[in-house]
């Protein structure tokens, strides 16, 4: 089995995705402009507006009729409703400062140059729309019509600050100028219309797509966010929105699982500090095990979310093992697919695999295995695997298994395997996938020989000696005169012959690495394999070890073929880990046994 690094490269889930939108989005979403027909928490009823001439004045306190007063925020002193409210300036300040702020706003910097300047006048100008806006919701609570021209405003200067993503140079002055903070603290707005446009700039300020980022820029940006608490608030407009109830809310869930992801793609260390937001993960898990049908964009994100997280550091599996208990909800989801397959290309199929990811990352781990074991998860795997309507299911489950039962010291899902009767599912499958026949070998899946190999080779590394499951094991190579032994030796040539081309294609210009990447792409991982389960083979069984001579020797070749690859497998062994160490004696151990 490959690196965990490198299985998760090509895992199959998706990067960056586009939310199907289920009518115009421009009918969801505001553009700069609010009114206050579509504003969802400062609605205005306009049920005289139908009638004939002119309106009559509001009956208010004031009732004065005549030339109609000044407008509220022109009054001279600007304080009529006492110090906590007035601004302490005059009229005449007011005007220009308006006019300064429009001036500094509307029009564009001078030759397009977006510099520190333009931003300390943006970060001005976004602060006192902020400051007006909470001024007169605070003295016109119950009347939205005084203050619905400055949620507009609002709305407007914080859609603006998307050009910034065209400048991510600016990210570190724009957090130290405490704009960072001020747009994330929108996210706790009264209007959930204000707090997804923030939510939005935050997602496209955080984009992997935004160009000439350094990581010291974005790092910038998303420590400051943090330290806003950016994910609580994340969470309290998760809490707050109607998916079901309103496009623009569903829009909403959907922009704040993008800002998930563009956190938990920055760096590990982001992806922990996700990770530790409990409430965040119970929103995922829940979301992800909420009853639908067909299977939404929501419900799929939320997968894929647990699945990046999973994916991005041992803590977050550890965590979605332990404190959440996710195994057995996950394997709840992916349970129906033993029955039917979902619709290709669809949701519902990414879904499906996003389940299948977490729980593989979430089983690697100690953890997880136990978990794994305790909710009969290899008992799922395995009907999954035999399942003749499973097909898209079974490969995942197949990996699923291969995970759960490697990278471990203890038996325990190898045994709960062969007493389940999994032996026999497993070798019928090895028998079918590894067919030398042209038209089988074309339709071969190579991940599920690979995953078949390495579930072998565990096995046998790590079910006790003399155990029943042990014997019982040994026995499947050894029934019908070996048939299982000889499609092994059979395997092993192809692999070696793919490795072999490999190497004489010349590789001279490239570093060790790439060049052990080129081996490991051509099969290595399952060759070597394959030599370790012949040597025990060769160690535990005499009738074995003279038919796998026989079938060396028809290509002039020896056990000494396999004693070398095992040394070079101990070679390659860090020997200062406890399992490095393990590994090491028992390839040496084992090499012993070839000896002609």
């Amino acid at each position: 089995m490959t690196s965990i690094a490198d299985l998760f490269k090509s895992s199959g889930v998706p990067s960056k995705r586009k939310l199907d939108p289920v009518r115009d989005p421009n009918e969801i979403y505001k553009s700069a402009k609010l009114n206050p027909s579509s504003s969802r928490h400062a609605q205005v009823q306009d049920d005289d507006d139908v009638e004939a001439g002119p309106a009559p004045p509001e009956d208010d306190e004031d009732g004065d009729y005549g030339p109609s007063a000044p407008p509220e925020d022109d009054i001279p002193d600007d304080d009529e409703d006492g110090r906590f409210f007035g601004g302490g300036i005059t009229r005449q300040e007011a005007e220009v400062l308006d006019f300064v702020e429009s001036a500094d706003s509307a029009a564009p910097p001078a030759d397009d140059k977006f510099d520190a300047a333009w931003l300390r006048r943006t970060a001005l100008a976004l602060e006192k729309k902020i400051n007006r806006n909470a001024e007169l919701r605070a003295r016109h609570a119950d009347d939205p019509a005084k203050f619905i021209d400055s949620e507009a405003d609002l709305d407007a200067a914080v859609r603006n600050l998307s050009i910034l993503a065209e400048h991510p140079s600016l990210y570190p002055e724009f957090a130290r100028l405490g704009i960072a903070g001020s747009l994330t603290g929108l996210l706790a707005h009264e209007n959930t219309d204000i707090a997804l446009a923030a939510v939005q700039i935050v997602a496209e300020l955080t984009g992997d797509d935004v160009e000439g980022a350094t990581e010291d820029d974005w790092a910038a940006l998303v420590d400051s966010l943090l330290e806003a608490d950016l994910l609580s608030l994340l969470v309290s407009n998760l809490e707050r929105l109607d998916e079901a109830g309103d496009e623009a809310d569903r829009e909403g869930v959907y922009r704040i699982l993008e800002v998930v992801e563009n956190l938990c793609g920055g760096r590990p260390a982001t992806a922990e500090t996700v990770g530790r937001c409990d409430p965040l993960l119970k929103w995922l898990l829940a979301r992800a095990t909420k009853a639908e049908e067909p299977v939404s964009q929501n419900k799929q994100y939320a997968a894929e979310m647990l699945a990046i997280l999973a994916q991005a550091s041992p803590v977050n599996r550890d965590r979605l093992a332990r404190d959440l208990d996710a195994v057995e909800p996950l394997l709840q989801l992916v349970a129906p697919y033993r029955a039917r397959d979902p619709e290709r290309g669809g949701d519902e199929e990414e879904f499906m695999e996003n389940c299948f990811e977490a729980l593989t990352c979430i089983a690697d781990r100690p953890e997880g295995k136990q978990k794994f074991v305790d909710a009969e998860g290899y008992a799922l795997c395995l009907v999954l695997i035999g399942s003749p309507t499973a097909k898209k299911a079974r490969t995942p489950a197949l990996r699923l298994l291969d995970h759960a039962v490697a990278q471990s010291r203890e038996a325990g899902v190898c045994e709960q395997v062969v007493e389940y009767g999994g032996l026999k599912t497993l070798f019928t499958l090895f028998m079918k996938s590894s067919s030398s026949a042209k038209a089988s070998s074309k339709k071969r899946d190579p991940k599920v020989v690979e995953h078949l190999i390495s579930i072998f080779a565990c096995m046998l590394r790590l079910l006790p000696t003399d155990s029943a499951e042990r014997i019982r094991t040994l026995a499947k190579f050894v029934e019908k005169d070996y048939e299982k032994t000889e499609r092994l030796v059979l395997l092993r040539r192809e692999y070696a012959g793919r490795v072999a081309a490999v190497d004489a294609a010349g590789m001279d210009e490239l570093d060790e690495d790439e060049r052990f990447s080129r081996r490991l792409d051509a099969g290595l991982f399952v060759l070597q394999s394959i030599d370790v389960i012949l040597a025990w083979l060769v160690a535990e069984d005499d009738g074995a070890k003279r038919k796998i001579q026989t079938l060396l020797a028809d290509r002039d070749e020896t056990l000494e073929l396999l004693s070398e690859s095992l040394k070079e497998q101990a070679d390659a062994v860090d020997v200062e880990t406890e399992n490095g160490k393990e590994m090491h004696d028992m390839l040496t151990t084992l090499r012993e046994f070839l000896q002609d």
